[in-house]
């Protein structure tokens, strides 16, 4: 057996203090690989790693990262845990519901091993705080569910000078690679334009399968370990995709871009990525958008909306009213809006005659994104009475009637 193969790469970082006993033994197993040793382990426990996000990336990260000895961990996040978590984001339980998600995670660091420094940054990322909070990290994992955010990270590191180990999931599969300007092409040559509004389902949208979390998370951590340690070829102008019904892996390799801009500040990343309207007396990028939201939406329409209150106004009063749920039937039977039809999104074309043109029409989902797509879609058969519920019946169960928060 040879040992891991060099790349004129040194290690991101330098080696701490020497190890005890007992932390010897405890990575007896990994110092044992060929190549690697005590040294590497020292670079490890020296580390400063941000993990941006503690959901199904986070969870299949942060615990490893944990396991394997990055002596310093911190993590963004600002949500609390659901029941809807659990099936993928393993690092919190059912006593865990409610909490903040870095409260739990901090536990479950803890319990792996108390001598790792957890830091949890309870902030929404944007690009006001993105490059004081990168300062202070040698490399940061991108667990994010939206592209905003992913190009704000890759940004704000490249402006700081450190590497990005990204990983994206949906469905039955992922991918994973890194971003390192200077050393290598970064996300922005990848995808030098976001995909439009609305064209990408996100994961509540669209599901994920949880090993799928497990698979595409275990490689960003071997990526982490390589670039910290210097063993090892690293992803860099690669990207390594999985596909769990077929059981492949595939690999895309990409090169940096003559003609992409340099990268010399942080814009308005949702403007960017279509989320919000420019506004209409600029047609410039500002500064001060607030990545990390997940609802990767386009610009809207206030003519096409309908607030909560509005709509139980409507429900209660005599005027005729076709309220359409667009999710799927296994969302529909866990809670609806009371009167509310059930024609799934994917099944909408073929259902056309059952829309009315006279009547006025509400469709609604879950957050507000797959409706606004709904009502893209009727514009465009002709349909012109219509809106669509705003935050959608997530919204609604807060405003009007909490026995809807079921998920």
């Amino acid at each position: 057996m040879t040992s891991p193969a060099q790349h004129d790469r040194p290690p991101l970082v330098e080696p701490g203090n020497h190890l005890s006993p007992d932390r010897l033994i405890r990575y007896s197993r990994q110092l044992a690989n060929p190549g690697f040793g005590e040294l590497a382990q020292r670079r490890l426990a020296n580390a400063r790693v941000l993990v941006v996000g503690a959901g199904g990336l986070g969870s299949a990260t942060i615990p490893a990262l944990a396991a394997m000895g990055v002596g310093t961990i911190g993590v963004i996040d600002t949500d609390a845990v659901e029941l809807s978590n659990l099936h993928r984001q393993l690092a919190h339980g059912v006593a865990d519901i409610g909490r903040s998600k870095l409260d739990s995670m901090a536990d479950t660091v803890s319990r792996i091993d108390p001598e790792v420094s957890f830091i949890g940054h309870d902030v929404w990322l944007d690009s006001r705080n993105a490059l004081e909070l990168f300062a202070g990290y040698d490399l940061v994992l991108d667990g994010s569910d939206n592209f905003a955010t992913r190009y704000l990270v890759n940004d704000a590191a490249a402006l700081t000078g450190i590497p990005v180990v990204w990983g994206a999931i949906l469905r039955y599969g992922g991918q994973a690679g890194i971003a390192w300007s200077g050393h290598g092409p970064t996300y922005r040559d990848l995808f030098p334009v976001p995909p439009a509004p609305g064209t990408v389902p996100s994961c509540a949208e669209g599901g994920v399968l949880p090993t799928v979390c497990a698979m595409i998370g275990a490689i960003m951590c071997s990526e982490t370990v390589k670039l910290i340690t210097g063993i090892g070829e690293p992803l860099l102008g690669r990207v390594s995709t999985y596909d769990a019904l077929t059981g492949r892996f595939r690999e895309l390799e990409y090169a940096a871009s003559d003609d992409a801009d340099a990268i010399t500040e942080l814009i308005d990343y949702d403007l960017f990525c279509g989320v919000t309207a420019a506004p209409a007396s600029s047609g410039t990028h500002g500064s001060n958008d607030a990545s990390g939201t997940g609802d990767e939406g386009g610009a809207r329409s206030a003519g096409e909306e309908i607030e909560s209150r509005e709509l139980a106004a409507l429900l209660r009063g005599a005027a005729p009213l076709q309220l359409v749920d667009i999710r799927e039937p296994f969302e529909y039977a866990i809670a609806a809006i009371e009167t509310a039809e059930l024609i799934p999104l994917g099944g909408l074309e073929g259902r056309l005659a059952d829309i009315r043109t006279d009547v006025p029409v509400v469709v609604y989902c879950h957050h507000g994104i797959r409706s606004e797509r709904a009502l893209r879609m009727l514009q465009g058969a002709g349909f012109t009475n219509i809106r669509h519920l705003v935050g959608g019946i997530d919204d609604y169960a807060q405003v009007i009637d909490p026995a809807l928060a079921r998920y």
